[in-house]
């Protein structure tokens, strides 16, 4: 089996792999020089970024005014990013159904000096393969 033949059977079997992120395949494959999670530590406040990777949680709280917040995973950690309601209304269809989403915004530093990605734009990550997801967590 080819890394990504075993990365689709694992996520088909188990929804994890012990194999490569499904993001590092994508990165190898695309040649894609979006910024990683990790990087987002360093990233000066209000900096226009691209990022993505896989949907892990989608949280959209009665209480949030309609804002969305997503996690993407890709292969160095997370990115946490808010979804004001204006945006998450725009793009609601992909933001609902995409396992793996690229995202533009700009960095924002929220408590505990942690990075968040005030997002403009969603898309679904180009050129993905279908067969490498995990199921998120997601509100219904």
């Amino acid at each position: 089996m080819t890394m990504s033949e075993r990365l689709a059977a694992d996520y088909a079997a188990q929804s994890t792999s012990t194999g490569p992120h499904p993001m590092k395949l994508w990165r190898e494959r695309t040649g894609s020089k979006i910024l990683l999670a990790r990087d987002l530590h360093i990233m000066p406040p209000g900096m226009l970024i691209q990022v993505g990777g896989m949907v892990i949680c989608r949280q959209r709280p009665g209480t949030a005014k309609g804002h969305c917040f997503i996690s993407l995973e890709d292969e160095s950690g997370i990115s946490n990013l808010f979804v004001p309601q204006k945006t998450f209304e725009a793009f609601k269809l992909v933001i609902v159904t995409e396992p793996f989403l690229l995202a533009d915004g700009r960095i924002q530093i929220s408590e505990g000096d942690q990075p968040t990605v005030y997002v403009t734009g969603l898309v679904p990550l180009p050129g993905r393969a279908v067969d490498h997801v995990a199921e998120s967590h997601a509100f219904r």
